[in-house]
C-alpha cells in the first residue's frame, strides 16, 4: 500500500534510474549499443520493481518484488564493472557507489521483512 510519506528506496532508485539513463546516453554516443541496452534495462528495472513492491498484494509478494530489484541491482553492478574495467568506456565509479548503497538498503529491507520487523 502506497503512502504519501517519502520512501528512501523509492527515491534513491528513481534518481539512480535517471542517472543510468544519462550514462547510457554517453554509451550510445560511443556506439556501445549492446552494453547500453543491457544496462538501461537492468538499471531502470531496479526502481520499477521497488515501485511495484509498494503496491504488493501481500508481504510475500513485497519480498519477492524486492528480491527481483536486488537481482537487477546485481546485474547492473556487473555491467558497470565491465565498463569500469575497459578504458574505452566512460567512468562509472559514481554509479557503482550508488548501486552498492542501493543494494545494502534492499538487503536490509528484505531481511527485515522476512523477520517481521
Amino acid at each position: 500500500m502506497q503512502t504519501n510519506k517519502e520512501n528512501l528506496i523509492v527515491k534513491k532508485t528513481f534518481e539512480f534510474s535517471t542517472k543510468i539513463m544519462i550514462y547510457v546516453d554517453s554509451l550510445m554516443e560511443k556506439k556501445k549499443f549492446p552494453l547500453a541496452n543491457q544496462l538501461f534495462k537492468s538499471g531502470t528495472s531496479i526502481g520499477a520493481n521497488v515501485r511495484e513492491a509498494q503496491n504488493a498484494e501481500s508481504k510475500i509478494d513485497f519480498i519477492h518484488k524486492m528480491k527481483i530489484a536486488a537481482k537487477e541491482a546485481d546485474e547492473t553492478e556487473y555491467w558497470l564493472m565491465l565498463c569500469k574495467d575497459n578504458s574505452n568506456y566512460p567512468n562509472p565509479d559514481n554509479l557503482l557507489n550508488e548501486i552498492e548503497s542501493i543494494h545494502k538498503i534492499l538487503s536490509k529491507i528484505i531481511s527485515s521483512s522476512k523477520s517481521g520487523a
